[in-house]
């Protein structure tokens, strides 16, 4: 893939330098410790027996013949261990009367859809226990599967969860202005239904752990495939009984995540409650057709858009009402997901008012949370799809209609209609940039002329332009939103008597270069070489402090802590250094990792010297402790908010409905970038998945609530001979939130990318009466649109439709 050219930092800095990665080495060799790779003396294997069907009642439930097959050690009902396991946590109740369900890690009395857990058994290796698992018993009773959302909420549904009576979740409004007025005054009012299909998380690694039970530390040790080792041992604490200081929870080399490892999974439980029933080692790995039916899945919203407007194209206000599915359970975050949305709908633009309105429905399909982008996307997804429907209905161009609204760069800090305060931006600079490498003139020329001798294949092009708020920080907003933990995080410097550096992390990476990323930013401040520099992370007795990664936070809350910790050691060791060097402390100059006088360049000590003279501690000032370590915890008052513009062209044959993606450029403005080479990966990581949404993916139940597109063969993932070569540049406007200047980019590319491509589509297409397309844009749903809007039925928009 391409990338365009950019001038090399100065060497001296290591910010701003394209490393490669620490980790990679290791990584491709295969010196890896996946959780799987974990062997341990005398460990058991896992297995569990899963629902086939959406929705049941257990009549009869018996392991006995389980406990019978060859290798078995021990089989369990959820009602054998009901007493010592809890509800699985929900950790973000958005309203006060929300309705929370007992979500047991083994069901007991009913299954809400398939995959549900409803027994253990547990033998000497996977294989044997795989095989018990055909031997017990289960009598099931079936009841009324519920699976579409509107459907639900009327009266007289089958209910999820009877003892509740009924499938809605909560409603959730954010309001801002008299919207109502605004559209009384518009001249144009545009009104679309836009879906959100349903997605499942495909990381390389499954999830997985092992549970070593206490020895001589009487400490249970939980090595888990997780984003979120430290969540993850607070509410094991709380699921288990078991005190939160007896457990040590390890993340090892994790395989990716995408927000399926921000989770408290029944299977971890499990684990942790077998292990100290049975005195040994336990471990469990899913398959992949389990996980698509176990680990939580993504987005599934309805989303229904109205955008009041003046005939020049002016914004007054926006609208819109949200059905979310949780699916059958509430996970750790599940309904706090479709409202981190909410605040992003407005986005880069201008308007007098806006209504918001979520509601949370129950369904008998596997639970939703965060998946890449978490809100943001949908939200991004809707108002950028809108804009383009507005822009058709006024005959503006799709750009220009933005411009004529976006927040101007001279009108910074902006508090949004929203309510959230954007400290700093430049749409103009990102989208003149795109504008000028794509050659968006030429290719609007290109599309007039194959429309004027009705080419078959037709010519689109999509713009997005995107902001997003991520590092998910600031505890009082969180507090504010009835999240229940904060959003700090917290790093430590530890100067060696050598001379070598250990940083040590509360975040957790699983493939965003945390260790290069880290050590760059603190050799930085420390004025030490790059490769002095360790970090460590990922492990509770490690890193005891932490909240661990997820919604962009780790450099712009971690990185940030990172550097303030570095600080303080230097702040730290000036004093050391003013000691030894009889000099007030107001004369030392630092640079390049030395203090000197101000005035006596020869009078001068590294930080090494000082890091070895506080270990001696021989000649200390008065009272001082002999360290000059420092740790750091942080929690930013704000937010941050990158931004950018994309744009893709995008060839549709209307006889075969084959989208071919011809071009794609984007220009991000993360803020200050540490490493250039680490912001690219992530970007292109993040367009995959975003042009997955729009072109590949989707998760697909039958009409019993079955899930059909369960396996790699029926869940189309794009490998690299589906994806186009990307142009990525950048702007840089720095935060003013933090130090470093520094904003996210774990997540902008999935957040940016799905619209432009459906509204490339779209724009291929509206010439012929196509105003809509609902995700996947699959060839055969572009054929049927292309059909149906010749025969002229409505069917034409999809989902989509509706101008006032």
């Amino acid at each position: 893939m391409t990338t365009q050219e950019r001038p090399a930092e100065a060497p001296e800095h290591e910010v701003g330098r394209a490393r490669t990665r620490r980790e990679d080495a290791r990584l491709v060799t295969g010196r890896t410790t996946w959780t799987d790779n974990i062997a341990l003396p005398g460990m058991l294997h896992m297995t569990l027996l899963r629902s086939p069907m959406a929705h049941a009642r257990i009549d009869r439930l018996d392991v006995a013949p389980a406990r019978e097959m060859p290798g078995v050690v021990a089989a369990f009902s959820g009602r054998d261990l009901a007493a010592e396991l809890g509800s699985l946590p929900c950790a973000w109740p958005v309203t006060e009367d929300i309705v929370l369900p007992d979500h047991p890690p083994l069901a007991v009395d009913e299954v809400r859809h398939v995959g549900d857990p409803v027994a253990v058994v547990i033998a000497r290796d996977r294989y044997e226990a795989a095989d018990a698992l055909e031997a017990v018993e289960v009598d099931y009773t079936p009841l009324p599967p519920v699976l579409d959302m509107e459907a639900a909420l009327a009266e007289g549904s089958p209910l999820v969860h009877t003892e509740k009576g009924t499938n809605r979740c909560f409603d959730w409004p954010l309001a801002a202005g008299d919207y109502d007025d605004a559209r009384n005054r518009a001249d144009v009012v545009v009104r679309r239904r836009f879906r959100q299909q349903r997605l499942i998380p495909n990381a390389m690694e499954p999830r997985a752990v092992v549970v070593t039970p206490p020895t001589a530390s009487e400490e249970y040790t939980v090595h888990s495939a997780t984003q979120v080792p430290h969540i993850l041992r607070v509410m094991l604490a709380m699921v288990t009984g078991i005190p939160e200081q007896k457990l040590r929870v390890v993340a090892p080399d994790v395989g990716g995540g995408f927000g399926s490892k921000l989770q408290v999974y029944g299977e971890e439980a499990l684990a942790l409650v077998l292990a100290r029933r049975l005195g040994r080692p336990v471990k469990w790995t899913e398959s992949r057709s389990e996980g698509y039916q176990a680990t939580h899945h993504g987005r599934d919203q309805i989303q229904d858009i109205e955008i009041a407007a003046t005939s020049e194209g002016k914004l007054l206000g926006l609208k819109v009402d949200l059905l979310a599915d949780m699916g059958a359970y509430l996970m750790l975050v599940t309904p706090g997901i479709p409202i981190l949305g909410a605040f992003m709908y407005p986005a880069i633009y201008k308007m007098d008012s806006y209504a918001f309105h979520c509601t949370g429905v129950f369904t008998t399909k596997t639970p939703t949370d965060a998946y890449r982008g978490a809100g943001r996307p949908e939200a991004t997804y809707a108002i950028e799809r809108i804009m383009d429907e507005l822009a058709a209905e006024l005959g503006l161009d799709p750009v220009e209609l933005r411009r004529r609204n976006w927040i101007g760069r001279e009108e910074f800090p902006y508090t949004t209609v929203a309510g959230l305060t954007y400290d700093s931006g430049d749409y103009e600079a990102a989208t003149d940039k795109a504008l000028g490498l794509f050659d968006y003139r030429r290719l609007r020329d290109e599309q007039r002329e194959r429309h004027d001798r009705d080419d078959p294949v037709r010519l689109g092009i999509g713009v997005s332009t995107y902001t997003e708020m991520c590092g998910l920080a600031p505890s009082r907003v969180l507090r504010d939103l009835r999240y229940a933990a904060g959003g700090w995080e917290a790093a430590s410097i530890r100067m060696l008597p050598t001379g070598k550096v250990e940083v040590v992390t509360g975040t957790s990476p699983h493939g965003q270069g945390h260790v290069t990323s880290w050590s760059q930013i603190a050799a930085d401040v420390l004025g030490v070489p790059f490769e002095d520099v360790e970090v460590a992370h990922g492990d509770t007795r490690i890193a005891p402090q932490g909240m661990d990664t997820y919604g962009s936070r780790s450099l712009v809350v971690g990185g940030v802590a990172v550097h303030h910790a570095a600080r303080k050691v230097v702040e730290k060791a000036r004093r050391v250094a003013a000691h030894l060097l009889e000099a007030n402390e107001d004369d030392l100059e630092f640079s390049g990792g030395a203090f000197t006088v101000r005035g006596s360049p020869e009078a001068r000590k590294t930080i090494q010297e000082v890091a070895f003279e506080a270990f001696s501690s021989h000649d200390l000032p008065d009272g001082m402790e002999p360290t000059i370590n420092a740790e750091h915890v942080l929690d930013p008052d704000n937010f941050s908010y990158p931004h950018g513009t994309h744009l893709c062209a995008a060839e549709v044959d209307t006889e075969t409905g084959r989208v071919r993606i011809r071009s794609y450029v984007c220009v991000d403005d993360v803020g200050k970038v540490i490493n250039p080479m680490i912001v690219e990966g992530q970007v292109h990581g993040g367009l995959a998945q975003g042009i997955a949404q729009a072109l590949y993916e989707e998760a697909v139940y039958d009409t019993d609530g079955n899930l059909v597109s369960g396996t790699l063969a029926d869940y189309l993932v794009p490998s690299p001979p589906d994806l186009p070569d990307f142009v990525t540049d950048r702007t840089e406007t720095p935060a003013t939130s933090n130090p470093l200047g520094v904003k996210g980019v774990g997540e902008a590319g999935t957040i940016a990318s799905t619209p432009a491509v459906v509204n490339a589509v779209v724009d291929a297409l509206r010439p012929l009466g196509v105003t809509g397309i609902d995700m996947p844009c699959t060839p055969e749903r572009v054929w049927r649109a292309v059909q149906e809007a010749r025969r002229g039925a409505p069917e034409a928009s999809g989902t989509e439709g509706g101008t006032a």
